[in-house]
């Protein structure tokens, strides 16, 4: 072997080092990373925004990786925890699901009943009323009789919101009275069975049902001498 390719082995050979030596530092960058990262678990993204008080499915998330000590203690991180459970607040796509942004679904105590009507979406709910809401229902009537007086009356207090549906256009046939709202909402109720009969009464034969959301905490019994009104009495 001559000089030349001495120097050519040589050179081969530190080529081979100095490869060797920038992965090893390449793998010890890694580790460093690693052990300052530390490891991995699964998070949730919001895949598009979810309004208000509305059900949680799997479909409205992403799982995603990231390192553990980046996510806030009430991360989610089992998908299972949205079972039963509704959005407390406006979620924002891109966000990451935490605890703190969802609450259970209201449910049924023992002795009532879910009932679902109709509502006029502008008179009867106008953005303000959510599950979870307490309600007073008011419905006015026609005299029974011609010269009678219309009435006002509160056919059900403290009624509890389980749902709020989306608006919907109604068919201007579908009310043979000619009165109804154009635009409706289907609100669904937990009441008692006789609270859920004076509530259908209102809705098939009032001339209108409203609601009146009740401020929480505050005393709402209504006595039975007020629960009627008519014009006349104010006079």
């Amino acid at each position: 072997m001559n000089s030349r390719q001495r120097r050519g082995v040589i050179l081969l050979i530190l080529s081979v080092l100095c490869a060797l030596g920038a992965f090893a530092g390449v793998l010890s960058v890694i580790d460093e990373v690693r052990s300052e990262v530390g490891p991995e678990v699964t998070a949730y993204r919001l895949k598009t925004d979810v309004k208000p008080y509305t059900a949680l499915n799997a479909g409205q998330f992403e799982k995603i990786r990231m390192p553990e000590r980046w996510l806030s203690r009430n991360a989610v991180t089992d998908l299972a925890e949205i079972r039963g459970r509704i959005a407390v607040t406006t979620l924002r796509e891109g966000s990451l699901l935490q605890s703190d942004m969802i609450v259970d679904q209201p449910a049924l105590r023992p002795g009532q009943q879910e009932v679902a009507i109709m509502i006029d979406a502008a008179t009867g709910v106008a953005g303000k009323i959510t599950p979870g809401s307490s309600v007073n229902v008011y419905a006015t009537f026609e005299g029974r009789r011609e010269g009678d007086p219309a009435q006002s009356k509160i056919i059900v207090t403290n009624a509890q919101v389980l749902d709020v549906g989306e608006i919907t256009a109604l068919d201007p046939d579908e009310d043979s009275r000619g009165r109804g709202p154009a635009d409706a909402v289907p609100i669904t109720f937990a009441l008692s069975a006789l609270d859920a009969q004076r509530l259908t009464y209102a809705e098939s034969f009032a001339k209108r049902v409203r609601l009146a959301l009740v401020a929480p905490g505050g005393d709402t019994t209504v006595p039975e001498k007020d629960r009627t009104y008519e014009l006349a009495k104010d006079r």
